[in-house]
């Protein structure tokens, strides 16, 4: 059973009360776009108050100093190409030890050249973002004309430049029929991952439609489905974890995992239109298991002034890498050690069976509620409603078992797929 286990979630290879899984820095807020969902409401000019050169060198040596090897570091924005010195810190990085992967916008600045000088530099990764299967539905999502062009010919070039590409999607209402002819964009252009990134109401996100918790349900169901179409992840979606233990279940049992888990029609709309686009024929032999890592547990967030929270989505923090190591911060302060702790999640989230390996979106949680402890809001799970209950039991203490066993060995999988945002 801790082999099945360990086949379906992945534990971080640390304690994640030591080190973060990843590092995720705003390198600065401007960017030329204007997107629906923006969380940093990112503006054209760069901010005189963000961590220049030096400094941020000094947070590359913070970050290294958690030990080897190093969490992930990616540099994000706004737009990091505004950064004259975007190559110069990847190299620094990688001089240091520290694997720097990067997550550009897709603007006229990701051009070919661009690309050559990151994969020089030493760029372990880059993700881009698609929100579309088409120019009309991805550039309205983005607010200018031509960067679903610009993002596939940039994904195009990194690709045959052999670097590793994860491609991510921003899951809302404006393309929740699309996800399938988006899957087949990856599955044909070729990604290491796709990431689908559950919407979180903050920024200029805060207007965007919220999707129902059903409708999160049957999009996570069809995301594991296509785990077998395409490597697949999801983002701000905890609760895949939650899915993904209950369709290994459903599937040893044999039971119908749409009848038993109440799927909808927006499940069966997604299924029919992947069958119709082929996505139904497996290319993989496995899934990837989902990481278990959350908010502060694994993940740290540094904004562009060198404040530190616990994910890029949930803005309360914790201190500034100009004042305090991070190393600091992120062990002993007291929102990192208090979401790590999953007994003071309340609501459903803290009676569920499944809060230690799942935890829900504690970002969505406080840009609903104002409370980064209360249930998450896109899930309809009932604890105690899965009816396999003796078999979950067995599952989730031989995961325990598993991930205590794991937490000191070097996770492979986790090693060969470097760019992953929170999961």
């Amino acid at each position: 059973m801790s082999a099945a286990v360990h086949a379906a979630i992945r534990r971080q290879r640390h304690d994640a009360g030591e080190r973060p899984f990843i590092v995720i820095w705003e390198s600065t807020r401007a960017c030329p776009l204007a997107c629906l969902h923006c969380r940093a409401e990112a503006v054209p000019d760069r901010d005189p108050r963000e961590l220049d050169t030096a400094a941020a060198k000094d947070l590359l040596r913070q970050v290294a100093a958690f030990g080897q090897p190093a969490p992930l570091f990616v540099i994000t924005g706004g737009d990091p190409f505004q950064r004259p010195d975007l190559t110069e810190l990847i190299a620094y990085g990688r001089e240091i030890g520290v694997r720097v992967a990067v997550s550009p916008s897709g603007t006229p600045t990701l051009t070919a050249q661009r690309l050559r000088e990151l994969h020089a530099a030493g760029t372990v990764g880059l993700s881009l973002s698609l929100d579309g299967s088409t120019a009309d539905i991805h550039d309205t999502f983005r607010g200018v004309p031509g960067v679903f062009r610009w993002t596939l010919d940039a994904w195009d070039a990194a690709r045959a430049l052999g670097m590793k590409v994860q491609i991510n999607t921003t899951v809302a209402r404006h393309n929740l029929h699309d996800l399938p002819d988006i899957v087949r964009l990856v599955a044909e252009h070729g990604a290491m991952l796709w990431s689908a990134f559950f919407l979180v109401p903050t920024g200029r996100g805060r207007q965007l439609g919220v999707l129902t918790p059903a409708e999160t349900e049957d999009v996570l169901n069809f995301v594991y489905d296509v785990g077998l179409t395409v490597p697949a992840k999801t983002t701000e979606a905890h609760h895949f974890r939650r899915v993904t233990l209950q369709r290994q279940i459903l599937a040893a049992t044999g039971d119908n995992h749409a009848a038993v888990l109440g799927l909808g029609p927006l499940y069966r709309e997604l299924r029919e239109r992947a069958a119709e686009l082929g996505l139904d024929a497996a290319a993989r032999r496995t899934r990837r298991p989902p990481l278990d890592v959350n908010a502060g547990r694994g993940f740290v967030f540094i904004s562009h002034t060198g404040t530190v929270h616990p994910s890029g989505f949930l803005p309360l923090g914790a201190g500034s890498v100009r004042e305090t190591p991070l190393t600091e911060i992120y062990r002993t302060s007291e929102l990192f050690t208090g979401l790590r702790d999953s007994g003071r999640l309340g609501g459903r989230c803290g009676a569920c069976e499944f809060r230690r390996v799942c935890g829900g979106s504690r970002s969505r949680a406080y840009g609903v509620t104002g409370d980064p402890y209360a249930e998450e809001p896109w899930c309809g799970y009932v604890p105690g409603s899965f009816p396999h209950q003796q078999e979950l039991t067995t599952l989730l203490s031989a995961s325990a078992v598993a991930g205590g066993r794991n937490a000191s060995h070097k996770d492979s999988a986790a090693s060969s797929t470097p760019h992953q945002a929170v999961a």
